[in-house]
């Protein structure tokens, strides 16, 4: 199982556009949530944050073994996702991985992720 917290920088002028992206997440949710059994994706949250004038998306997921790309996906809703990503994420930017110091997820919680 990856646990991860990674920091992602958004390009400059594209924060209207990541808030169509975040809408359009969150308006077709039961579909997205379909597209995570693909990755083996059992939580993945986005978070936003303004600092020192530049914008960036956080994303913390918990996912296990052997799951599809989100890239490789045929859902269309990852498509579209993607394509947000491309045109939002400045991946000239360094992005940042967070450092795992604790992980607790209850047993319960890791069996019916098994």
């Amino acid at each position: 199982m990856n646990v991860e917290l990674t920091r992602f920088k958004v390009k400059q002028g594209k924060s209207h556009r990541v808030d169509e992206w975040m809408q359009l997440l969150n308006d077709n949710m039961k579909e997205v949530l379909l597209t995570l059994n693909d990755e083996k994706m059992y939580v993945e949250t986005i978070f936003r944050e303004i600092r020192d004038g530049e914008e960036y998306l956080y994303w913390y997921s918990v996912q296990g073994e052997g799951g599809t790309p989100v890239e490789n996906s045929h859902h269309e809703i990852d498509k579209k996702h993607v394509a947000f990503w491309y045109e939002c994420i400045d991946e000239e930017a360094l992005s940042v991985d967070m450092k795992t110091e604790v992980v607790m997820i209850q047993d319960v919680v890791k069996e019916a992720m098994k």
